[in-house]
C-alpha cells in the first residue's frame, strides 16, 4: 500500500502537467464539447451572463478596490470573457481565470477584511459558473484538479477570508462542479449507447447479408449439382451412341466424366455443410429450388393470406438460365411477402414482361387499408433482391407509388452475367 502512494505522489506532477496543460493546446472535437447537442443552446445564455458579470465587475474592480478604468475595465471584462472563452477553450479559460486572480491579489490584500464583499462575491459566482462549464467538457479528474486549484487560489487570495464568502461560496463551487459532472458523465453514456446501437445496426444488418448470401449460395448449389450430374451422364452415355469412337475420345469423355463426378462430390459436401446449418423442415431442404413455372402456387398462397393478386404475362415466354429463373421467382416471392407485411389487405399486380435476351418482372401494391401490424425480423427483403440481381448482372428499382403503393421493378437477363464483387465469390 505504502509502494502504490509513493508511485501515486510520484507520478502526481505528471499526471497534473498532463491534465492541466498538455490538453489545453488540444481542441476538443465538437460532439464532445458540452455535452454535443446542448452546445448551440447554452451558447446564448452564457454570453448575456458573462456580459452581466463584466458590467457588476468593473464598477467594483474600478472603484471598490481602487484600480482605475486603465485596469480596472479590462480586468473585469477579461475575467468575465473566460466563461464565453470556456465554450470553445475550456483549458485556457481555465488559466485566464487564475491569472486574473493573481492580479487581483494585491488589491484584495490591501483591501483586508473592509474590502467590499460584494465584489468578492461576484468573483466567485464567476468562478463557480466557469468551474460549471468546465465540468461539462473535461474529465472528472480534471474537474477535481481545477476545483482544487481554484480553492487555493481563492485562500491565496483572499476571498474566502471576507465574512459571508467562506462556506457558502466553497459549497456552491463543489455543487457547480458536481452537477457539470454529473451532467458530462451523462452525456458521455449516452454518446457511448448511440456508437453502440450503431454498431449493433451494422453488425446486424451485416449478419442479414451473409445469411441471405448463405441462403443464396444453398438454392445455387443445387442448381449447380444438378447441371453437373447431367454433364456426368451424357458423358458416360456419349460413349456409345458414337459409331466406332477413338480412343483419344473415349479417353476424353472418361477425363470429362471424372471430373464432373469429382466436382459433383465437392459440391455435395459443401451442400452438406450449407445445409447442416438450415433449421428447415428436411422435406422442404431437400425440395427441388422452384421456377417461375410454380408462381400460380404461390399467387394462391398469397391470395389465401388477404391480398388481392392480379398478373399479367406479355411477351413470349424466354428459356431462362436456371439461376436466373430461380432469382426471379425469389424476387417475386420476396416482393409479395413484403405486401403482406407491410400492406395489409391490399391490391397487387404482378407483370412478366418478356423481351429478347431478358425478363422485366413488376409487382405493385396499393396503399394498405389498415395499419400494419409489427413485423420482427422483417425489413431485409430488398437486400436479398439486390443480392440476386447483383448476381446475375440484372437491374432493381424499388420505391413508394403515388398513391401510397409500393413498386418494385427488376429487370434479369436471360442469361446470369455477374457483376464483381457478388456473390461469386461465397459459391
Amino acid at each position: 500500500m505504502t509502494e502504490r502512494w509513493a508511485a501515486a505522489l510520484r507520478a502526481l506532477p505528471h499526471n497534473l502537467r498532463d491534465d492541466l496543460w498538455t490538453q489545453a493546446v488540444k481542441r476538443a472535437p465538437r460532439t464532445r464539447r458540452l455535452g454535443g447537442d446542448w452546445f448551440p443552446a447554452i451558447v446564448v445564455p452564457v454570453v448575456l451572463i458573462a456580459v452581466l458579470l463584466g458590467i457588476a465587475q468593473t464598477n467594483m474592480l474600478v472603484f471598490g478596490y481602487g484600480m482605475g478604468i486603465t485596469l480596472g475595465l479590462p480586468l473585469a471584462f477579461l475575467n468575465a470573457s473566460v466563461l464565453v472563452v470556456a465554450l470553445f477553450r475550456p483549458h485556457r479559460a481555465w488559466w485566464i481565470s487564475l491569472l486574473v486572480m493573481l492580479v487581483v491579489a494585491p488589491y484584495c490584500w490591501r483591501a483586508g477584511s473592509a474590502g467590499p464583499m460584494a465584489l468578492t462575491t461576484v468573483l466567485l459566482v464567476t468562478q463557480a459558473i466557469l468551474l460549471f462549464l468546465l465540468a461539462l467538457q473535461v474529465r472528472l479528474r480534471v474537474a477535481v484538479e481545477m476545483l482544487a486549484a481554484c480553492l487555493l487560489m481563492d485562500v491565496f487570495v483572499g476571498l474566502l477570508a471576507q465574512p459571508g464568502n467562506g462556506k457558502p461560496m466553497v459549497v456552491f463551487q463543489f455543487v457547480a462542479t458536481a452537477l457539470g459532472a454529473a451532467l458530462h458523465g451523462r452525456q458521455e453514456a449516452r454518446h457511448e449507447l448511440i456508437a453502440q446501437e450503431e454498431l449493433n445496426a451494422h453488425e446486424r444488418a451485416r449478419r442479414t447479408l451473409l445469411e441471405e448470401r448463405s441462403r443464396i449460395a444453398r438454392e445455387l448449389h443445387d442448381v449447380v449439382a444438378h447441371h453437373m450430374s447431367v454433364i456426368s451422364v451424357q458423358a458416360q452415355v456419349a460413349v456409345h451412341l458414337a459409331e466406332n469412337p477413338s480412343d483419344e475420345l473415349k479417353e476424353s469423355l472418361a477425363g470429362i466424366r471424372g471430373s464432373a463426378v469429382e466436382a459433383l462430390t465437392e459440391l455435395r459436401r459443401v451442400l452438406g455443410v450449407l445445409r447442416a446449418e438450415d433449421a428447415g423442415p428436411e422435406a422442404a431442404r431437400h425440395a427441388p429450388q422452384p421456377t417461375l413455372e410454380r408462381l400460380d402456387e404461390l399467387f394462391a398462397k398469397v391470395r389465401a393470406a388477404g391480398l388481392t393478386v392480379s398478373t399479367e404475362t406479355t411477351g413470349r415466354p424466354l428459356q431462362l438460365a436456371p439461376g436466373v429463373d430461380l432469382s426471379a421467382y425469389r424476387i417475386v416471392q420476396e416482393a409479395l411477402s413484403n405486401a403482406i407485411r407491410h400492406a395489409p389487405d391490399a391490391a397487387v399486380r404482378v407483370e412478366l414482361g418478356y423481351q429478347a435476351g431478358g425478363l422485366t418482372i413488376r409487382v405493385v401494391n396499393s396503399a394498405p387499408k389498415r395499419p400494419a401490424p409489427p413485423s420482427p425480423g422483417s425489413g431485409h427483403g430488398l437486400l436479398g433482391m439486390r443480392e440476386r440481381i447483383a448476381m446475375v448482372g440484372g437491374e432493381l428499382a424499388t420505391g413508394p407509388t403515388p398513391d401510397g403503393g409500393y413498386e418494385v421493378t427488376a429487370v434479369l437477363p436471360s442469361t446470369a452475367t455477374p457483376a464483381t464483387d457478388t456473390l461469386e465469390d461465397a459459391l
